[in-house]
């Protein structure tokens, strides 16, 4: 939601709320039966988090965690490998591993709108919908055997991609309004920023800004990026670590 960022770990049934202006830490919200956290968004029009739990299921929390249950897969013989999530703010877009496919649903999450079956040779790490209604996947080419960024139409045909040595294991999108491709590279360790045609403008945010200290401590560590957000108010990227913790970077001038 607008005003309030949500951080899930794993091994940790807490959903983490804090303060988006002050960064302040609110309230947990203990999601009972939650086991192995992977990802999350908020969706600001239904007031509905939804977290992905260990490749197996997809939970609706609301915002007050007071209504928490398990919301994918809708049937016992629906074999859906839940990943990543985005969300948009009218629409719900989950990225199943098993059958390499991209699951859209309305904000609410009652409706299943479409399932966009990705070519063969595409395993999916995160995607989002464009402005246009197309999507933008990260993904490793099988074929190629190498890292792509990949503009996918509504019928799965695939319309630009972008790869190259400056791009190695994209595992997080986040996209704004003029349709710019922000790309979280978690081997790189650098944030990418590419056009609307999928190629490279610069790169946003480099490894030594990723660098992160502990308080009270004179060692820095690396860890795995899990999660962009592009905060299009304010200009602010959140960047979440595989640790827990979140950096947020200025980037409405860059």
């Amino acid at each position: 939601m607008r005003d309030v960022v949500y951080v899930v770990s794993g091994l940790s049934s807490a959903i983490r709320r804090h303060n988006a202006t002050t960064h302040r830490r609110l309230t947990d919200i203990v999601a009972t039966g939650l086991s192995y956290p992977t990802d999350t968004v908020a969706c600001e029009l239904t007031s509905q988090l939804y977290v992905s739990d260990n490749y197996q299921c997809v939970w609706r929390v609301s915002s007050d965690g007071v209504d928490i249950k398990c919301w994918l897969p809708k049937s016992p013989s629906d074999m859906i490998k839940p990943d990543t999530l985005s969300v948009t703010s009218s629409r719900l877009l989950v990225t199943s591993l098993e059958d390499r496919q991209l699951i859209q649903f309305d904000a609410a999450g009652s409706d299943e709108l479409r399932r966009v079956g990705l070519p063969d040779y595409m395993y999916p790490r995160h995607a989002v919908e464009s402005p246009t209604g197309t999507f933008i996947v990260g993904h490793k080419n099988t074929q190629l055997n190498q890292d792509q960024v990949s503009e996918v139409s509504t019928e799965g045909q695939v319309l630009r991609h972008f790869s190259g040595s400056s791009l190695d294991w994209p595992a997080y999108i986040a996209i704004d309004r003029q349709r710019n491709v922000f790309v979280a590279d978690s081997v790189k360790r650098h944030i990418l920023l590419l056009d609307v045609q999928l190629a490279l403008r610069r790169v946003i945010i480099d490894a030594r800004q990723l660098n992160y200290r502990r308080p009270g401590s004179l060692r820095y560590v690396e860890q795995r990026l899990r999660r962009l957000c592009y905060m299009e108010q304010s200009g602010q990227l959140l960047v979440g670590f595989s640790e827990g913790s979140v950096a947020v970077f200025d980037v409405l001038q860059r």
